[in-house]
């Protein structure tokens, strides 16, 4: 009986082409998505995690290649962009020919990752540098004299 793999490399060795390549192609994009995402495994499956909780998880098997987002939510809220897949409660089936699309896998690993930290999906992205405000110059408030009062139209023109 075969030992189980202990990395993701020795997993991805012991797949035979084309699901290897589409396999790699899927680990890539999840690290391109998520860099701080950590290697390991969980329910025996090859998986990332973000934060100590489990973000995504990959397989192949005789008849597919499979993504699992680790949660019925993330599948469910994209039902429209999943319907050329065959999905399950937590399961995406694809096919090495026809894998799924780096801009749709990127959204779902936002909702994965928004579930995580209770963050919006995309809040996870670095902040692009803000542009600085020019300075507010503020006049000076011409004076009253105490005794005449002030109307709330002459406030406003100052």
């Amino acid at each position: 009986m075969p030992s189980k793999p202990l990395t993701l490399d020795a997993y991805l060795e012991s797949v035979p082409d084309p699901k290897r390549a589409a396999l790699e192609a899927l680990r890539r994009a999840i690290h391109a998505a998520v860099p701080d995402a950590e290697e390991g495994f969980s329910y025996g499956l090859p998986a990332f995690r973000i934060h100590g909780k489990p973000l995504a998880a990959f397989a192949a098997t005789a008849g597919h290649c499979s993504f699992y987002p680790m949660s019925g939510q993330v599948i469910a809220g994209f039902e429209a962009e999943l319907k050329s897949f065959e999905t399950s409660k937590g399961t995406i089936h694809f096919q090495p020919e026809h894998p799924i699309p780096v801009r749709l896998l990127r959204r779902l690993l936002a909702a994965r990752l928004a579930e995580i930290t209770g963050a919006k999906p995309g809040a996870h992205r670095k902040p692009e540098a803000a542009t600085p405000k020019p300075a507010t110059v503020r006049r000076p408030r011409p004076k009253s004299s105490p005794s005449a009062p002030v109307s709330k139209r002459s406030k406003r023109a100052s």
